[in-house]
C-alpha cells in the first residue's frame, strides 16, 4: 500500500500527534507486568534460508532461558525469520516451524518470563520463487504491504491466548522511509487485532529504529500509529559504537547511552508516548560497562516514558570472544556486563512489585 506525503501531512505532523495521543494513546496490557527488563536471546533468526533446524539455525534453550531468569529479567525478546514461519505468502504458517517456536516460548512462559515475539527481518523478505536470493522491501510489488498483514493476522492467531506474549511488529526497518511505513504498521496492527490478539505491540520506526536518529529519519510519524486495541508503544533501539550500529562493543564514552536516548525521550515524555529500548549492548572493558550503568539508569530514572529494555543479547550460539555476548562462558563464567545489567533489571522491576503488594 502506497502513500504519498502532501504539504498538509508535512506540516500537520505535530497536530497530528496531538490528536493521536489523545485517541489512540498507549496503554499497558492488564495482565502484564508495568515494566520489563530483559535480554535478546538469538538464534532463530541465524543462517541461511530457509536453513535447517539445529544446524543452521535454533530457538532458545531451556537452559539459556533458565539462565537468565535467575538473573532477575522478567522478559526475553526471541528473533525469528517470517519466510521460516510463512514460507510462501498468504499462506497457512508451516506448523513444524510453529511448534518449535512454540516450544520456546513455552520454555520461557514456565520460567515466569513475558516473550517479545521479534520479527527480524528488517522490513523486509526473501521468497522461494527466486531461490531466496533478493531481500524484497514491504510495501514492493514482490512483497505487498497486505502479504504482511497477513503474516501479522496469522502469527497473532496463534498466540492470542497467551496473556505473556507482546508482538514486535519488526525489527529494525530498513530500505523504507516513515511515511511509507507508518500505513504498514497500521495494516499490520489492524490485522493483528482483527484476529483476536489484545496484547502488547510494539512499533518500530524506520532507519533501524534508532532513538539517535529518530528525527533526522521522519519516525516522529509514527505518533500518528492507529491501535484499535489502543494497546502499542514505540520500539527503538540504540547502540553506543562510533556508528551506533552495534558491530563492536566500543563505546563512544561513558555518558554516550544517555545523551542518544535524550531528544527521543524529551518528544516522546511531551506527547504521552511509552517506549520500548529494544536492543542496546556494550563490550566488556571499563568504559562500556560504565556506559552500560549509564544508560541502565537514564532508563530507570525516566520510568514514565521507559516501560522497557531488552539488551543484546544472549544466545547457546555466540562465539565465545562475541564482545557482545551475555550468556556465560564456555568456562562457566559470568560475563562482565551481567551483574550491572542483572542489578539494574532488579532496579526497574522493583518498584512494580512493590506497588503490587500495597
Amino acid at each position: 500500500m502506497a502513500f504519498t506525503p502532501t504539504r498538509r501531512t508535512v506540516l500537520t505532523t505535530g497536530a497530528a500527534a496531538i490528536i493521536a495521543q489523545t485517541f489512540n494513546k498507549p496503554a499497558f496490557c492488564k495482565t502484564a507486568a508495568g515494566h520489563y527488563a530483559g535480554v535478546n536471546i538469538a538464534g532463530g533468526e541465524f543462517g541461511k534460508l530457509p536453513g535447517r533446524y539445529a544446524f543452521d539455525y535454533a530457538y532458545p534453550s531451556q537452559a539459556s532461558i533458565n539462565y537468565f531468569a535467575t538473573q532477575g529479567f522478567n522478559l526475553v525478546r526471541i528473533p525469528f525469520r517470517w519466510e521460516r514461519l510463512q514460507p510462501e505468502l498468504n499462506t497457512e504458517l508451516d506448523a513444524q516451524e510453529l511448534k518449535r517456536l512454540q516450544a520456546s516460548v513455552a520454555a520461557a512462559t514456565d520460567a515466569k518470563l513475558t516473550v517479545v515475539l521479534d520479527t527480524h527481518n528488517y522490513a523486509k523478505r526473501r521468497l522461494a520463487s527466486d531461490g531466496w536470493k533478493e531481500a524484497h522491501v514491504i510495501g514492493s510489488e514482490a512483497v505487498p504491504t497486505s502479504g504482511f498483514a497477513d503474516f501479522c493476522g496469522r502469527l497473532a492467531s496463534a498466540f492470542k491466548d497467551n496473556n505473556s506474549i507482546i508482538f514486535g511488529l519488526m525489527n529494525e526497518p530498513t530500505g523504507v522511509v516513515a511515511y511509507e511505513w507508518l500505513p504498514i504498521t497500521n495494516n499490520a496492527v489492524a490485522a493483528i487485532r482483527a484476529n483476536g490478539a489484545k496484547q502488547l505491540i510494539f512499533v518500530p520506526g524506520v532507519n533501524y529504529t534508532g532513538a539517535h536518529s529518530w528525527f533526522t529519519s521522519g519516525n516522529d510519524l509514527m505518533a500518528e500509529v492507529v491501535d484499535p486495541g489502543k494497546n502499542f508503544v514505540l520500539e527503538v533501539h540504540q547502540y553506543l559504537d562510533s556508528d551506533a550500529s552495534g558491530k563492536t562493543g566500543d563505546v563512544v564514552g561513558p555518558d554516550i547511552g544517555s545523551d542518544r536516548l535524550h531528544r527521543f525521550q524529551t518528544w516522546a515524555r511531551a506527547n504521552e508516548i511509552k517506549a520500548f529500548l529494544g536492543e542496546f549492548g556494550a563490550g566488556r572493558n571499563a568504559q562500556s560497562i560504565a556506559a552500560l550503568q549509564d544508560i541502565c539508569t537514564t532508563m530507570h530514572d525516566n520510568r514514565d516514558v521507559w516501560m522497557g529494555w531488552a539488551a543484546w543479547a544472549g544466545g547457546d550460539w555466540w562465539p565465545d570472544d562475541y564482545p557482545l555476548n551475555l550468556s556465560p562462558a564456555k568456562d562457566g563464567t559470568e560475563r562482565p556486563q551481567m551483574p550491572i545489567l542483572s542489578g539494574q533489571a532488579k532496579q526497574f522491576i522493583a518498584s512494580d512489585l512493590a506497588a503490587e503488594q500495597r
